[in-house]
């Protein structure tokens, strides 16, 4: 059974049809096929869940991100960025990248940081000088941090199902995040020392300006605070990462209506309507993923899986790179958010087993979703980030390597040092 709705699934993918779809008539066909479980059960798990407190979060913070992103924030933080570091030589791909940086804690997700700060980016890039391809490569391999620093909606939906602290999970992405973007600046780095290859990233973009960088930062510092009140909230105890989502929501709309005055209430209609199109995208693919996620478990493929791992080998590390390495080559193929929210019950039901943090389990596994989504053949990221710099998807491939690499260099960081991701919520939470 479990092989025939894995090739069934795999079959309709790769004949074009929607995720959603493909992943709800497996479940359904594999529900009905079985003779001791009736249909109604289908809608009963999709339903159960969703039923969780904290997914709550989700509506708010994307919510924000739109209150953010039609506020202007964008554009403002892409200044910042590009007086703070457009001295240097490839100016503005190290600015793309610091911009991600900082919109990753407004926006809780890469796809909307992709398309916010590509649509401002990209177009400057390319009259810069820089290869379309590489101005989209860029984008999107940086978008990624927009799921790792927090706030982060990847996070809430695993922790949501692997009844892990949301908050603990948002401070063990601040120090891989980071590392991120280091990691990114050291390739844009290294590529404009290549003179031949790179004669666009010679010349810096621009000169540093203390006093620029000051003036920047006074009109962004409404957008700045924004990830400080979550994180300080949460270390605080003033409230949870749940309740972060509507704090941060009310201060979107605080920022954007009464501080920069960007947005109207005529604006709030149509801003209330994409929040509410992208919440019920993301909810329906939870719920479906979900109920499929139920159908495995009952016919014990967390036992095969298991068992499989264990002919394989008994350490640890090992047990760990083969959970993380499957993500990869999983999610180069379907939506990430819909593998993990199957693989969370079977990942953390492994790790478990093997005495793996679940704090590092879990900023690894959200990592290895959005590496898989710049990495070819379906590489959600490279499409939006193609789409805005109208350039084909097969010359943003050609660029896009390189920052892979980078990613997981940090990555394997991450499963090596248990610190990198766990230390923080440990030591300011209390939380094991």
């Amino acid at each position: 059974m479990l092989a025939v709705l894995f090739a069934a699934l795999l079959l309709m993918i790769f004949a074009g049809f929607p995720v959603i779809l493909a992943l709800g008539l497996v479940g359904a066909a594999g529900i009905v096929f079985e003779p001791d479980l009736a249909i109604a059960l289908y809608p009963q798990k999709m339903f159960s869940t969703l039923d969780s407190f904290s997914l709550l979060a989700l509506p708010y913070f994307i919510l924000a991100g739109e209150l953010m992103s039609r506020g202007g924030i964008s554009r403002k933080l892409v200044d910042f960025a590009e007086h703070a570091v457009g001295h240097l030589r490839g100016g503005l791909a190290h600015a793309n990248i610091v911009s991600s940086m900082v919109f990753s804690g407004v926006s809780g997700s890469s796809t909307a940081d992709t398309s916010a700060i590509g649509s401002v980016l990209i177009p400057a890039m390319k009259e810069k000088g820089y290869k379309p391809g590489y101005a989209a490569a860029i984008t999107a391999t940086s978008g990624t941090i927009g799921a790792i620093i927090p706030p982060s909606m990847t996070m809430i939906v695993y922790g949501a199902l692997a009844n892990v602290s949301i908050g603990g999970l948002f401070l063990g992405g601040i120090i891989p995040g980071i590392l991120i973007g280091f990691a990114l600046m050291g390739v844009v780095y290294l590529q404009s020392r290549n003179v031949a290859k790179y004669p666009e990233m010679q010349k810096a973009d621009g000169t540093f300006s203390l006093k620029a960088v000051a003036r920047s930062l006074v009109k962004v510092w409404g957008a700045l605070l924004a990830p400080l009140i979550i994180v300080g909230g949460i270390l605080g105890g003033v409230f949870t990462a749940t309740e972060a989502g509507v704090v941060v929501c009310f201060y979107a709309f605080l920022i954007s209506f009464v501080i920069y005055r960007t947005i109207t209430l005529r604006d709030l209609p149509q801003i209330l309507l994409s929040a509410a199109i992208t919440t019920c995208m993301v909810s329906g693919i939870i719920g479906i993923a979900g109920g499929v996620g139920w159908l495995l478990a009952y016919l014990n493929f967390n036992d095969i899986v298991l068992g499989g791992i264990l002919s394989l080998t008994d350490e640890p590390i090992v047990v760990f790179l083969l959970l993380i390495t499957a993500m990869l080559v999983l999610t180069m193929f379907v939506d990430s958010m819909a593998v993990l929210i199957i693989t969370v019950p079977i990942a953390v039901y492994v790790a478990q087993t093997f005495d793996i943090d679940r704090f590092q389990l879990g900023v690894a596994l959200v990592m290895a979703t959005q590496i898989g989504s710049t990495t070819p053949p379906v590489a959600v990221l490279l499409f939006v980030a193609s789409s805005i710099a109208k350039c084909p998807y097969g010359q943003t491939v050609k660029y896009v390597w390189a920052f892979i690499a980078a990613e997981i260099a940090v990555l394997a960081v991450v499963i090596a040092i248990p610190g990198v991701a766990s230390a923080i919520p440990t030591w300011a939470m209390g939380l094991k």
